[in-house]
Parts: structure tokens; C-alpha cells; sequence
């Protein structure tokens, strides 16, 4: 929704931008704000919130201006502003504070030297075949710990990374807010690894004026933004002309651009659904495309037989093997799901079952933590344990069982490559950060922080989203 107290504001405050910034009440240099009704600025809510008591003090100054991210904030709406004046204020003082110094400090303005030297450094990465992920943190933009773990993850999988990065842009999509350039640059300045931590305003600036739901200070789930930055990569990468013809693409991954995109060729994998009417006893089969498995952890399990492993549940302690055990495990649809059986020509009573036709290239697992409980969300903190190398997917996959094997491409062995966790008991609370392997090391990823860890921190973690990368 487009914010109607824009309407408020007469520019004045935007023509005399300090050169020194810090909060006007505890002269902090962190998380800084102005005011675009009078200019001042203070400090935001992750310091000691100046900026909103400014605005409680003055009920007028509702619009605020973030000096590090450059996206403007409403408190009256309680979202960031997507729409701007009739004269472009907002886009001429987001102008204005690019040419300011970095975004770390502020001090004094940046010469058109350092500005040129940073173009053709950004020019130098995009005309590299292929340039390495560094280690860097993400700062969090407020409350963006769900995407800055999730972007991470995705970074330290080589194979994604390093085809994002490969694909050249040619001008030609008509989308404005095209979200696989604005991923690509993030990519970009993680590769530069000049800096400790970087800013990702521009790419969640895409985002949120393209899906309202991820605006605001609210905290999101990893898992939605996940799948929403997949669905629409693999939407605009089939639009981009001339990304099939990328080697890379064809020849690694078969891929064929009339339907598939890299996330289909990386993260793509097939389904058999198999429908069994309990009337005619007819059986029926359909192949569905996945890009993730939403798995259940079986709190209270009915069917111990169907475990295909011998490992003991004490002290609400489940593995993976048992997520995936109830994943395909043969299911009685309740009275409510009643399938329409073409053989009886009405509903019917079934069954359901899941296989696994094909593997994908990096298997993403999610593990349903948030469950509904009567008119709220609560949360399995139950510990799953999972295997960091060699995951065998074999008992899982269809042609394993009871077919001949004809979609075998590839290995049923996986390792980890990455973990997304949530810390916290809330559902719309709480805390992202992530896990993910680099050059043989495991790092932790905490928003602008990142520490060096162990493997044995990493296995005793509570994990949200699981990525598996197949052996070669």
C-alpha cells in the first residue's frame, strides 16, 4: 500500500545534508535515521530508538529516512514507503546520500576518484568467467535475519552461485524490479570480499515492492521467502533471452530452456503421487515437480514398522531418516479429502503415497517446525539429527523398490552444504541465522557476523531447512 503522508513533505529538510552524521540525541554513528520533515537525525529502534520518540514528540514527522540502507520508513503506515512524491524527493535524496561516504561511517563525501575506482572494480567481477564467494556477514536491514540466511545458504552452494553469476544480462526483460540482477550483484559484492559485511538495501528494496507481505519490521519465515525467491528466479530466468545457451546450463545440468531454468536444473526433482481408490482398488499415478520436501517430524509416531532405520526416539530426539520415512509412508485420506476416482465416477475413499522419481542436484529439505494449534502457530523444538556427509537418499527413491531404474542420472548420496535455524519459540518471533560450508570449513552466519565453527556445533543444531549437494 502506497503511503499517503508524502504528502507532508516540502523538501526543505532534503537540501542541506550534513557531513557528519550521528544521532542528535546520544550522537551514536549506528543505525541512523532522518527525519524528513525537519532533518534531524537520531538514532533507530536497534539503538536506542531517538528516531521514534522524535516522531512520538512530533506527530507530524511520521517519514523517516534510513542513512544507511536509503529506503524510507513510515511510522504512521508501520512499513517502508514504496511510492514517492509527485517530484521525486525521495529518489533525489537517495541520490544525493549515494555519493556520500560508505554507509559504515558517513563522515565526509566520496570523491568521483573513489567512485570510478569502484565501478571498474564492480566491472572487473562482472567480466570474470567465474568469480569465488568470499566470506562476508549481510547486514540486517531490519528484522531481515529470515533473508540474509537464506542468501547465504544460496551463496555457499557453489553450483547456484557460481551459475548466477555466469548469467549475462541483456536489457531486454520488461520487468523493472528484475530480482535475479539485484541477487546477482549481491553475489557480486560477496565475491569483491572488501568489506566484513555487506548491505543487501537494493535487493530487499526489489523485494518489497514487489510482494507486500515482506515489508515492515515483521519478522518472515525462511522458508516462504525461500521458495518465493526460487518460484520467481525460475520465472525470469526463462524470460532473459539467451541464458539457455550458457554451456554451463546445457551441458551439466540438460537443461532445456522451452521449460526448465538453472533452479529446476539445480533444485528440481520428480514426485510419483499414487492415488489407490479403496472402492475399485484402481491405482493411480502422477509426477509432480518439487523444489524442496516439506518434511513432518513425527512427534507421536503410530507406525514404529515403518521406520527404516534402527535408531531409538528417546528425549524427543528424531533423525532425518525418520522425516523421510514418514514422508512416504503410506497415508488413508481422512472423510474431508475424499479423491474423485475416474474408474467410479465419484469420491471416494484412498490412499496416498509418495516416491521419490528423480533426485535433484542440491536436495533442499524443510522440516515443518510451525504447526497449527487451534488459532495459533506453535512450534516442534524437537532435536533432528541429520548427517553431515553421505546421506543415502536410496530407500527413499522409486526405482530403488519397485521399478526398473531408467531416471538414473547421478549419485543417491548426499553432503551438506548448508543449514538455515530458527532460534526462538514464536513463529512471527525469534531468529534466523545459518550454517554453510566454504573451502572445507564450516561457518556460522549470524546477519553481519561470521565465526568460524565446528562440525560438531553444526550437528547439533536445530535445524529449519536443510541443503544437500549430490556427490558427483
Amino acid at each position: 500500500m502506497d503511503c499517503k503522508h508524502l504528502i507532508n513533505l516540502n523538501g526543505k529538510s532534503f537540501r542541506n545534508i550534513p557531513t557528519q552524521f550521528f544521532c542528535s540525541e546520544c550522537k551514536t554513528k549506528n543505525s541512523l535515521w532522518m527525519c524528513l520533515s525537519c532533518g534531524v537525525i537520531n538514532c533507530g529502534r536497534y539503538e536506542n530508538q531517538h528516531a521514534k520518540k522524535h516522531f512520538e514528540s512530533n506527530e507530524n514527522h511520521s517519514i523517516c529516512f534510513d542513512c544507511t540502507n536509503l529506503v524510507a520508513y513510515c511510522y504512521y503506515c508501520d512499513e517502508y514507503v514504496v511510492n514517492d512524491t509527485k517530484t521525486g524527493l525521495l529518489d533525489q535524496l537517495r541520490s544525493k546520500m549515494q555519493t556520500m561516504n560508505d554507509s559504515e561511517n558517513l563522515e565526509s563525501s566520496r570523491s568521483e576518484d573513489t567512485l570510478e575506482a569502484d565501478r571498474k572494480k564492480l566491472k572487473r567481477s562482472e567480466n570474470r568467467r567465474y568469480c569465488k564467494i568470499k566470506i562476508a556477514g549481510l547486514r540486517n536491514l531490519g528484522n531481515t535475519c529470515f533473508m540474509n540466511a537464506v542468501l547465504q545458504s544460496l551463496s555457499n552452494i557453489q553450483q547456484f552461485s557460481r551459475a548466477i553469476l555466469e548469467i549475462k544480462m541483456n536489457g531486454k526483460v520488461d520487468n523493472e524490479y528484475l530480482l535475479v540482477e539485484e541477487i546477482r550483484k549481491t553475489f557480486i559484492s560477496l565475491c569483491e570480499g572488501s568489506k566484513s559485511s555487506v548491505s543487501p538495501d537494493s535487493l530487499f528494496h526489489v523485494i518489497w515492492k514487489c510482494v507486500p507481505r515482506f515489508r515492515g519490521y515483521q519478522q518472515q519465515d525462511a522458508h516462504e521467502f525461500l521458495r518465493y525467491v526460487l518460484d520467481v528466479l525460475h520465472t525470469e530466468l526463462i524470460q532473459i533471452n539467451g541464458c539457455a545457451n550458457n554451456s554451463l546450463f546445457n551441458s551439466k545440468f540438460n537443461y532445456n530452456s522451452k521449460e526448465n531454468s538453472i533452479v529446476t536444473a539445480i533444485f528440481g526433482g520428480i514426485l510419483q503421487n499414487e492415488m489407490i481408490c479403496l472402492n475399485c482398488k484402481q491405482d493411480f499415478k502422477k509426477n509432480d515437480p518439487f523444489l524442496d520436501l516439506s518434511l513432518d517430524i513425527p512427534v507421536e509416531r503410530k507406525h514404529k514398522s515403518a521406520r527404516l532405520n534402527d535408531n531409538c526416539n528417546e528425549n524427543n530426539k528424531y533423525d532425518l531418516f525418520d522425516c523421510l520415512a514418514s514422508f512416504i509412508q503410506l497415508e488413508e485420506l481422512a472423510d474431508s479429502e475424499l479423491y474423485y476416482c475416474p474408474n467410479c465416477k465419484e469420491k471416494q475413499k484412498s490412499t496416498k503415497k509418495f516416491w521419490i522419481r528423480r533426485l535433484p542436484n542440491v536436495l533442499c529439505l524443510h522440516l515443518k517446525r510451525f504447526r497449527w494449534n487451534s488459532h495459533f502457530r506453535t512450534k516442534v523444538d524437537s532435536v533432528v539429527e541429520f548427517p553431515l556427509k553421505n546421506l543415502d537418499m536410496s530407500k527413499f527413491v522409486l526405482d530403488n523398490v519397485h521399478e526398473t531404474r531408467n531416471s538414473g542420472c547421478g549419485s543417491t548420496l548426499y553432503d551438506l552444504a548448508a543449514v538455515i535455524v530458527h532460534h526462538g519459540s514464536g513463529a512471527g518471533s525469534g531468529h534466523y541465522t545459518a550454517y554453510a560450508t566454504h573451502d572445507g570449513n564450516w561457518y556460522h552466519f549470524n546477519d553481519s557476523s561470521v565465526t568460524l565453527c565446528e562440525e560438531k556445533t553444526v550437528a547439533q543444531s536445530k535445524a529449519y531447512i536443510l541443503f544437500y549437494v549430490r556427490h558427483p
